[in-house]
């Protein structure tokens, strides 16, 4: 970490009383996603001069893209056991302050008062019923309203604190700021935006990172599954990843969607966040119903297997999960033990992914800044005053369903409340 005195040379030669005071700001937030435009706006409207600087040409650029264009914005159910917060033992912690201090009534507030419509889907996920875009705009316009500058095709690349603030380099020059918001996301989706940055900078001032994977994301299967055969096939399952040590057993109830390459589909992208290289995966594709129970049916016992899961199953992935020499007997016919190996293969079938898909199609990631080197009820760094972290550039990472984009606005506005407190107490 480079230290300047308020009145030495700082980066390119500039002293703090020569610097332009156009550079100057109370906040300077790093990364236009939805972390840091609701940090933004939130300290704006505290009374911080605020400035945002953003390396793309437009803030939001994922956030505009989110949910197929038309943002799954939050969730209405969330909860600190939707997250992932480093690997502690006690999942969410981390998150509790930002999640009770802004909560999902808060967060329909704004989207109501933007005028923006919205519906409540499955799972309570909330969807706009208008385009994304519309939230990015309705946002940054926002922000504007309350005297935030928001600066775009600014790059960061550097920053240094002392005791005259902290100090970011850009193409335009160096900026000033009594406070700063890291808020510059992860590698996750590079397509619409996501990129390193915020690590390498977290990293020089002095925060440990945890190296990202990707999270939401789909799982591949070798050539010994079945299941990529069956590529476009989607229907309801039940997943589950068994305990280990240290780590407790979930299962995930949503669609499952067979690709070329392996498992995709809100099941799996769920389950993807916990899983651990070499684990095994078990699905029950007739979750709603008992196999053994169909077995037992009056009437039943001259049929097949086969015969009898074609009502409940599509036809294709029966033939792939039954034994082919119990298939086409009749019920009546088998033993116990062929029942049974049956009912494991329809309600247990065990897969073990030989990985996860890359960053490249990663929603998220799992990693990033480590969580001890900050305070949780203020997301401020525990060892240099004025430095606050949020969003994705933080080792947090939430189930698929709103709950990142959750995660990312209510960070944001801790930190820069928090912020408002220590500049203006």
């Amino acid at each position: 970490m480079t230290v300047f005195s308020p009145h030495s040379p700082g980066p390119h030669g500039l002293s703090n009383q020569e610097r332009e005071p156009e550079r100057e700001t109370d906040l300077l937030v790093v990364g236009g996603g939805a972390a840091g435009l609701m940090c933004a706006r939130e300290a704006a409207g505290r009374g911080l001069r605020v400035t945002l600087l953003e390396r793309n040409a437009a803030p939001g650029r994922k956030l505009a893209v989110c949910g197929g264009g038309k943002a799954n914005f939050g969730n209405r159910r969330v909860s600190p056991a939707d997250y992932r917060c480093g690997n502690g033992a006690e999942e969410g912690a981390f998150c509790v302050p930002a999640l009770r201090a802004f909560t999902p009534e808060r967060l329909l507030r704004l989207v109501r008062g933007w005028g923006l419509p919205f519906e409540e889907r499955h799972h309570g996920r909330l969807f706009l019923k208008v385009p994304a875009q519309r939230l990015v705009a309705a946002l940054a316009e926002d922000c504007r309203a309350r005297g935030c500058r928001l600066l775009c095709r600014t790059p960061v690349s550097d920053i240094a604190a002392g005791p005259g603030g902290f100090f970011a380099t850009t193409p335009g020059g160096v900026w000033r700021a009594r406070a700063l918001a890291l808020t510059a996301g992860s590698p996750a989706a590079p397509k619409v935006g996501g990129c390193g940055l915020g690590y390498g900078l977290a990293a020089a001032l002095g925060h440990r990172v945890v190296p990202p994977r990707p999270a939401l994301t789909p799982f591949l299967l070798g050539p010994d599954s079945p299941l990529p055969a069956l590529a476009g096939l989607s229907l309801p399952v039940r997943l589950r990843l068994p305990g280990s040590p240290g780590q407790q057993a979930r299962s995930f109830e949503d669609d499952l969607l067979c690709t070329h390459t392996g498992l995709s589909g809100p099941a799996a992208l769920k389950a993807s966040l916990f899983w651990e290289a070499g684990q095994e995966i078990l699905l029950d594709f007739l979750p709603q119903a008992r196999l053994a129970d169909l077995f037992d049916q009056p009437g039943v016992g001259g049929q097949t297997p086969r015969g009898l899961l074609r009502r409940c199953l599509p036809q294709r992935l029966a033939d792939a999960l039954l034994p082919p020499d119990a298939a086409r007997r009749k019920i009546a016919e088998l033993s116990r033990a062929a029942r049974q190996a049956l009912v494991v293969a329809v309600h247990a079938h065990t897969v073990r992914p030989t990985g996860l898909a890359g960053l490249k199609q990663a929603e998220v990631c799992v990693g990033g800044v480590a969580l001890e080197g900050l305070a949780p009820q203020t997301l401020q760094s525990r060892h240099l005053p004025g430095l606050f972290m949020a969003g994705e550039v933080l080792d947090v990472t939430g189930l698929l369903g709103g709950y990142n984009l959750h995660w990312a606005w209510a960070s944001g506005a801790l930190a820069a409340n928090a912020a408002a407190r220590l500049l203006r107490p």
